[in-house]
Order: structure tokens, then C-alpha cells, then sequence
């Protein structure tokens, strides 16, 4: 299968849309066509060996459009403008045409409110110039015009007619009644009948077939203005990406063209520069604006060794950097094709609004037909049972319905985009509406990701360098995934650090070695307890510690404690004002973390989470998702790492955050650019303004046809003597296209940070405290269960050193767990497992599983 992506040449309304993907469909080989009014664009899935590009292109033409495979730079030359070549041609349409549509006007309707007409041009003698003067004024605004009818009947020919077929059936009725009273007025002249002349000349309807195809087509140069203004954002991010690049070859820096860039070169960024392609920084120091990229206004600090993303503008330093990421395959690059691809997809909510498309023209022609002939029947003039039909026929507008959806869609896809908020569909746009629960990833969503030293407690005798110096020095020899937080602390403090002989790892004990002929150590209390080394005040500070989630490393010489470095995964500074957001909006917000209840909640204490998933194993994710989704809950999963991706797929949004790995974002619905926690809550509520938006957009399309169309055809002329003039129709029919588009563009003036809405304040505390007090209930319920199960299953308590961080727990429970009939928690703080049987295991194999594992049990109770 293969996937192409086409321009559209001579779209008007939802239609034509219908019109193309019917023409496309029918080819052998097709499997999936996607036409968009907005972009006048479509993307085919077609079976390459059984229909081709140019087959596919052929079709449209036959079908009265022009397709042009995007893959085809030299013919898209004559159409990347097309939008803008659309506008000026529509534009100076109008102006001519008004330019003969005003003296039309004035001729036939200033002698009936009494302005002075030219002598030639009035009374009874001068009838038929009159007349014939109307008609070579209408003539030329019907050429100007002439795509109406080239277009409207080719279509009505064709069997799909369209919004341009019924403009061409009302201007073409009213052009040839008024050719038939030319040649009545004549036979009147002929015949000396004076009361046919005098008829005929008030009913010629010229100035109504110029007036609609006049206003029409302000319309649709209205609509084209307004279509251009909701591709902004794509074209704002196309304009981003420089021509040139300056690249280092042989030892020569050069100017090249953007797409000669070629990965591994080096590239030189000079200050005002934009950043041609994706890189590694090689040399120099800098900040660097990513606003375009990630909507961070605030400058990032670049040097060697750190990533560097296309579009981004250099703003004070000289930098070189290593191309990493070339043409397509830049952030840039991708930002605009998933901004694309969103703006090109349909949401579910336009279902509707398609299917009555392609149905609509076809009914609004038969209501026409029937309006006039019941009027003729009801024994009233044939020009009032036309005029009748001619205001049904022009009035009704599809194009309403169609531009409904999509329009909004884009503006908002653009909207979040400018905001580092990327919809990866329109599916996914609406989605994040109804989502009832956010489940927020622990590591690297709520927190930073990676552990970081945050306090450091020492001896009265001794300065915190030196303390960080010990435990730093042993800590580079070490792999354990706490050692590089006590590296990197060092190394930002300046320090250097000292040679270490006889370096020893003891495993779930800590390090061990000599340096300047002392021997020191680094590592848990059952280290220290070993070695005899007495804790003093050390023992009740990391106990206070532990509690606040944080893992102590104690450092010591042969006689007593240095000191402790404490070590953890920190908190991001935004997260608990974005979990203060979301929990504002009334969803339920979890984290899901594999650690243990006791740093789970302390965690849960300083975001201020309601809700908590502890102890989950990677594996294990994906099945949180599910069982809340199994309570009828739309869910919303945020993560970052790759063992996010499968609860990111099952989530009904998946939100990948900006700093997380390539298959996370992979895998989301939704991708935020920026690290930043806030932007969740931006994002639901963006794709709640765009719904709310694509409802109004609908409704008034809807009500618009479910009014003008019954009045047009004459419904209230009987109760109340209401009768629209086609010319008044037309207007109408021109307003509504555009009304949806103006109301779609109030998207635009969407902002990031929410208003305070006291409306909601006393139903949020309503709904605040029904639901405390049903967590109270539940824990209550919940209780007695377990206080029930737990007298029917035997209960052991397995005392185990060494111990040391979330890592060893997470081993030692999960060994205990592979266990057959056996249920395990482990504490480390307490450094014990909670462990329920519900079958016959010895101690011995109890004891054996945690040994394995490279743990020491000391006791069973």
C-alpha cells in the first residue's frame, strides 16, 4: 500500500468534496480517500499495483477538478500560491462585476422609487432599449462569472451536482426569463399591446441573476480570505526554516542550500541565525530561543554535547554543531507534517454533517422544482412561482455544513501547535474532550526523571565539599543509577576528585576503598552496621529522610559517620500548579509509579494528588489503563519513556511529553513539545474550545437551511405575506458560509491560562465533597475486605538487609511474587516484606527467592 498526498484544484463547497472522493473510490485498488474542503487537498491509501498517480489524477479530472500529486515539484510550482491566486482572481471578480451590477441596479430599480432615469432609457417608446440595456449589462458579469456554470452544470451532468450547480440553475432561469420578456416585449410592440410591454419590463430579472452571482462570489472571496487566515499557523512554521546553511567541508566553511545539509556535517551557527537543521552542539556557548519550537519564551543555555533543534534562533554566542537530523526527518519538518495530517483528518463529528452533503444538492433541487410548480398550481404568475425557485436554489448552502468541521479543526490544530501542543489527529483533537481521568507517569512526567543530590547533612567538623569529594570519588567507580546524581553534584560544585586504591562494590551494601591512605565508605545503614560504625544523630535524620522519599547515603571512615548525602528524583516545579489545573477541571488525576507506598506518598503529599497507583511494574501500566477504562472512564495516559508506550496506545488520548523517547511519542495521540506539565491541561482544554466551537458551527449551519430554505420557498408567504427576492437569498447564502468561518477564527484568541469562572466554584466544591465522601466509604469498605481476606490467608513477615533504593525493593518483590500462592510488598524503609500465603510455602523457599535475588534475609515472623 501507498500513501500520496494530492492538491485540488476548483473545490467550492462540501459537494465537490463528496464529488472527488466518489470519483476516486470507484478506481480498482483504492483503499482510503480523505478530501479536505480547507486545504483543497487529498490524501489517497491506494494498492500501487493496481492503480497509479496519474490514474488517480484523471479521475478527479474527470470528475471536473484538477489533481496534482505532491510529489510533482515542477507542476506545484503553478499551485503552491493557489490559495492566494484564488483570492486576488475572486477579488477583482467582484469589483468588475459590482463595477456593471450598480448601474444594473440603478436602471431597474430607480424608476420604481422614483430617481431620474436617462430620456433614452424611459418611458413606453423607449421599453425595448430599456430592456436590452439590462441585458448587455448582466452579460458581462455572467462572463466574469462563467465558472459557475462551466463548473454547476459539468457536475449536474455528471449526476453529483453541487453548491455551484445551484447558484448556475437560479442565475440561468432568471437570465433566460428575462430573454423571454425581450421577445415578449417585442411581440408586444408588434402587436400594439401596451399592457404586455408594460408587464414584461417589470419582470425582467436581470439585475437578479448579476446581484447573485455578484454576492456569491463576495462570498466565496470572504470565505477564501478567511480559509487563508486559518492556515497561518502551517504557513508561520514553513516560513520558519532558513534557505541556507553555513557548513564546515575540508577544512572550508561554505553556504549551501538547506536541503544539501547532510548528516554528520558540521554546521556553523552565527548570533541572529536560525538553526537549519537538528544537531549536537560541538563547540562554543550560547542561548538559544526554541519559542517557535516548544512555545518556551524563556532562552536555553547551549554548549557542547547538548541537542540543538531546527528553527530555533541563536541569540548571542558562536556555536558549531554536528547535523543529527536532515530534510524530513528535522523537528521542524515533523512538527509541520503532524500539524498537517490533524488539519487533513476528519473528526467523528463531521459524519454527519458528510453524509447530509452529499445528499443535499440533489433534495434542494427537487424542493426547488416543487415550490414553483405548487405555486403555479395554486393559480399564482409564473414569474412569482419563479422567483420562488430561484430563492430556494440560492439560498441553500452546503457549503455551511461542510466548512463546519474542518475549519475549526485547523485553526485549532494551528492554535496548538503555535503553543508546542501537536495533535497528531483530528480524532485525537476530539477525544481529549470527554476524557474523564489523567493518569500522569511518576518518572520524568511529575518529576525530573533522573535522581538528583538535594540535601547533603554533615559532621560540625567538616564542609560540605569535602563530604560530597568522599562520596563522589567512590561513586565514579560505581554503576548504580544513584552514583551519577552524587557525580554530577560534584562536578557542579568544581570539585576535584581524589585517586581511590583497593576499590571494592559490595552488592546491596554500598562502596568501599583507600584514598590518601584512609579507608572510607559509602553506602546503606546495613553497611555501616557491618563495619561497626556507630550512626549517632545520623540514624533519626535519615529516617526523616526516607520518609520524605528520599534515599540517604551514608559516608564514613573506619571510625565513624561523615555525613549523609541524599539523593532523589525531584519534583518538577510546575507540577503541582498543572495537577491543581487538572483536578480544577473536574477530572480525576493518578500517578502511576513503581515505588513503594511510603515514597509513593510522599510524592502524593507535596504535588497534592488525589489519587495513586504504587508498586506498578513497567509491565504492569498498560493494565491500570484498562481497569479504568473497564469502569466506563475515558482515559488520558501522560508519559515519557519507552515503557510508557503501551499504556500511552491503550489510553483513549496518549500524551507524550516533549523530553521523552521516540517511541512514546510514537505511540501518543497527542505530543507536547515542551517538558512543561501545564500544557495538559492547555491541551483538554483547547480540544474542548474546538468542539464547543464545531457545535455552534453545525447548529447554525443546520438552523441557517432548516429557516432559509422554507421561507425562500414560500411556507410563510400564506400566514404572514413573508416572500424572499432571490437577491436577498443570495446574501444570505454568501453570510452564513462566511459567518462559520468568522466563528471559527474567534479560535485564534484562545488563551493558555484559564479565567477564573466563579460560576462553577460552588458546583466544584459540591462535587468535591460527594467525592471525599465516597473515598471515605470506599477506604472503609475496602478495610473490612481486607481485614475478611486477610483471616483467611496466612500472614509472614520477612525481615531483609541490604536494601538501598526503589530498585532493590522493586527486585526483591518482584522474586517474591513469582512465587506460586504467594503475595508480597516490600517496604524499604523498613527493610521488611509483607508477605500473604494462599498455599503451602515453606521458609526455606521464602528465604532462597530473596537470596537469589541478592538480598539477605535475617528473619521470618
Amino acid at each position: 500500500m501507498e500513501t500520496k498526498k494530492f492538491d485540488v484544484v476548483g473545490m467550492t463547497c462540501a459537494s465537490c468534496v463528496a464529488h472527488v472522493e466518489k470519483s476516486v473510490r470507484k478506481l480498482e485498488g483504492i483503499e482510503a480517500v480523505n478530501v479536505q474542503l480547507m486545504t483543497n487537498s487529498m490524501t489517497v491509501t491506494y494498492n500501487d499495483k493496481k492503480v497509479d498517480a496519474k490514474s488517480i489524477e484523471k479521475s478527479v479530472h474527470k470528475a471536473g477538478y484538477e489533481a496534482i500529486a505532491r510529489e510533482d515539484k515542477h507542476r506545484r510550482e503553478e499551485t503552491v500560491d493557489y490559495v492566494k491566486a484564488e483570492q486576488a482572481e475572486l477579488k477583482k471578480r467582484f469589483w468588475v462585476s459590482l463595477g456593471f451590477l450598480i448601474p444594473l441596479l440603478y436602471l431597474s430599480m430607480g424608476r420604481m422609487i422614483g430617481l431620474p432615469i436617462p430620456a433614452f432609457l424611459s418611458g413606453y417608446a423607449n421599453m425595448s432599449a430599456f430592456a436590452f440595456t439590462l441585458f448587455l449589462l448582466t452579460m458581462p458579469v455572467i462572463y466574469l462569472n462563467r465558472s459557475f456554470f462551466q463548473g454547476g452544470f459539468k457536475s449536474l451532468f455528471l449526476g453529483a451536482p453541487t453548491m455551484d450547480s445551484l447558484v448556475a440553475i437560479g442565475s440561468s432561469a432568471a437570465v433566460f426569463y428575462g430573454i423571454f420578456a425581450l421577445y415578449k416585449i417585442g411581440y408586444g410592440y408588434g402587436h400594439g399591446d401596451a399592457v404586455l410591454v408594460e408587464t414584461f419590463a417589470h419582470d425582467l430579472y436581470f439585475e437578479s441573476a448579476a446581484t447573485i452571482l455578484t454576492l456569491v462570489t463576495l462570498g466565496r472571496y470572504l470565505e477564501a480570505r478567511s480559509k487563508g487566515k486559518t492556515s497561518e499557523a502551517i504557513t508561520k512554521l514553513v516560513n520558519l526554516a532558513p534557505k541556507v546553511a553555513m557548513v564546515i567541508r575540508s577544512g572550508v566553511e561554505m553556504e549551501i542550500s538547506v536541503d544539501e545539509v547532510r548528516i554528520g556535517d558540521e554546521v556553523v551557527l552565527k548570533p541572529g541565525q536560525s538553526v537549519a537543521v537538528d544537531g549536537v552542539v560541538l563547540t562554543g556557548q550560547s542561548s538559544v530561543d526554541e519559542s517557535a519550537i516548544t512555545g518556551e519564551s524563556i532562552p536555553v543555555f547551549k554548549q557542547q554535547g547538548d541537542r540543538i533543534l531546527s528553527a530555533s534562533i541563536n541569540q548571542n554566542g558562536y556555536l558549531t554543531f554536528q547535523a543529527t537530523k536532515v530534510g524530513t526527518d528535522t523537528t521542524l519538518a515533523q512538527i509541520i507534517r503532524l500539524v498537517e495530517e490533524a488539519s487533513a483528518s476528519k473528526a467523528p463529528i463531521s459524519k454527519l454533517a458528510d453524509q447530509i452533503s452529499r445528499i443535499f444538492v440533489p433534495v434542494v433541487i427537487i424542493i426547488a422544482i416543487l415550490a414553483t410548480v405548487v405555486w403555479l398550481l395554486l393559480g399564482y404568475p409564473f414569474d412569482f412561482a419563479l422567483s420562488i425557485g430561484i430563492a430556494v436554489l440560492v439560498i441553500s448552502c452546503p457549503c455551511a455544513l461542510g466548512l463546519a468541521t474542518p475549519v475549526a479543526i485547523m485553526v485549532g490544530t494551528g492554535k496548538g501547535a503555535e503553543h508546542g501542543i501537536l495533535f497528531k489527529s483530528a480524532e485525537a483533537l476530539e477525544t481529549a474532550h470527554q476524557v474523564h481521568v489523567v493518569v500522569l507517569d511518576k518518572t520524568g512526567t511529575i518529576t525530573e526523571g533522573k535522581p538528583r543530590v538535594t540535601d547533603l547533612l554533615v559532621r560540625t567538623d567538616l564542609q560540605e565539599d569535602t563530604l560530597l569529594r568522599i562520596g563522589a570519588s567512590l561513586e565514579k567507580l560505581s554503576g548504580h543509577p544513584l552514583s551519577n546524581a552524587v557525580i554530577e553534584s560534584a562536578s557542579q560544585r568544581n570539585i576535584d576528585l581524589l585517586q581511590v586504591q583497593d576499590f571494592k562494590s559490595v552488592t546491596g551494601l554500598g562502596l568501599e576503598g583507600v584514598m590518601d591512605g584512609n579507608q572510607y565508605y559509602t553506602g546503606n545503614q546495613k553497611m555501616m552496621a557491618d563495619h561497626h560504625i556507630p550512626l549517632k544523630e545520623f540514624e533519626h535524620r535519615s529516617e526523616l529522610l526516607s520518609k520524605e522519599g528520599k534515599t540517604p547515603l551514608f559516608v564514613a571512615d573506619e571510625n565513624s559517620v561523615l555525613g549523609i548525602i541524599a539523593v532523589a528524583d525531584v519534583v518538577k516545579t510546575d507540577s503541582k500548579e498543572a495537577i491543581r489545573q487538572l483536578q480544577s477541571m473536574g477530572l480525576e488525576v493518578y500517578m502511576l509509579t513503581g515505588d513503594n507506598a511510603q515514597t509513593a506518598a510522599a510524592i502524593q503529599k507535596t504535588v497534592d494528588i488525589r489519587y495513586v497507583f504504587s508498586e506498578v511494574l513497567p509491565q504492569d501500566k498498560e493494565q491500570k489503563i484498562a481497569e479504568l477504562q473497564a469502569q466506563g472512564k475515558k482515559v488520558a495516559m501522560v508519559g515519557d519513556g519507552i515503557n510508557d508506550a503501551p499504556a500511552l496506545a491503550r489510553a483513549d488520548v496518549g500524551i507524550a511529553i516533549g523530553a521523552g523517547s521516540d517511541i512514546a511519542i510514537e505511540s501518543a495521540d497527542v505530543v507536547l513539545m515542551r517538558n512543561d506539565l501545564s500544557d495538559v491541561a492547555t491541551a483538554i482544554r483547547l480540544s474542548q474550545s474546538v468542539i464547543r466551537n464545531i457545535r455552534q458551527n453545525l447548529f447554525w449551519a443546520f438552523f441557517y437551511n432548516m429557516l432559509g430554505i422554507p421561507l425562500a420557498a414560500g411556507v410563510f408567504y400564506i400566514l404572514s405575506g413573508w416572500k424572499l427576492n432571490p437577491m436577498f437569498a443570495a446574501a444570505a447564502m454568501s453570510f452564513s458560509s462566511v459567518s462559520v468561518v468568522l466563528n471559527a477564527l474567534r479560535l485564534k484568541r484562545f488563551k493558555v491560562k484559564p479565567e477564573i469562572n466563579t460560576d462553577n466554584v460552588m458546583k466544584r466544591a459540591h462535587d468535591l465533597l460527594l467525592t471525599q465522601v465516597n473515598n471515605f466509604l470506599a477506604s472503609c469498605i475496602e478495610f473490612l475486605n481486607v481485614k475478611i481476606k486477610n483471616n483467611e490467608m496466612k500472614n509472614k513477615v520477612l525481615n531483609i538487609e541490604g536494601m538501598s533504593c526503589a530498585h532493590c525493593s522493586a527486585r526483591v518483590e518482584k522474586a517474591l511474587n513469582a512465587l506460586d500462592g504467594v503475595e508480597a510488598k516490600v517496604s524499604l524503609e523498613e527493610k521488611t516484606a509483607q508477605v500473604k500465603l494462599t498455599g503451602e510455602v515453606s521458609d526455606d523457599t521464602l528465604k532462597k527467592a530473596v537470596e537469589e535475588a541478592g538480598y539477605e534475609v535475617t528473619g521470618i515472623v
